[in-house]
């Protein structure tokens, strides 16, 4: 589906575009999902480690909705919609047991770059729609993301 997927080794710019252009490729098809046939999948580090509330569940939280962080009105705004589940992942593997144990028909990862060119590719080997949503600020610890810009993704329909 998408031949970008073969190389393994990318710069930071070369991430960048290939995430963009696979999101572009796959934005209606992920708008053509019902809310109740998608996944959203944040990553822990989007969390606020000190005051958080999230209940942990093995691989993943799952948010509580405490106002802590940006995370609560994510999983409050999925929740309303009706999406099939939230969950804040501790690692990159949990993506694989998830997309087996719930066989969702799309998901919206939020994730650095890098991450998110991961999700593609894992979305590609399970036949899973993928939409992703930037951080707006990376680095594996007081990351950050544009809360409107990220809710629009979540409504997309």
């Amino acid at each position: 589906m998408f031949p970008c997927l073969k190389k393994e080794k990318y710069s930071e710019k070369e991430y960048n575009a290939a995430v963009e252009k696979m999101n572009r490729a796959m934005e209606s098809r992920f708008a053509a999902v019902p809310f109740n046939e998608r996944l959203i999948f944040v990553p822990q580090c989007l969390r606020n480690i000190g005051k958080c509330k999230a209940t942990e569940c093995g691989s993943y939280y799952i948010c509580m909705e405490c106002g802590a962080c940006k995370v609560g009105p994510l999983a409050a705004k999925a929740r309303a919609l009706g999406y099939k589940g939230f969950y804040i992942l501790k690692g990159g593997r949990t993506v694989e047991k998830l997309l087996k144990e719930l066989k969702p028909k799309a998901i919206l990862g939020i994730a650095c770059y890098f991450e998110g060119f991961q999700g593609f590719k894992e979305g590609q080997k399970h036949g899973v729609i993928v939409q992703f949503s930037p951080l707006t600020k990376d680095g594996c610890v007081h990351t950050d993301l544009d809360l409107e810009e990220t809710i629009k993704v979540i409504e997309k329909y």
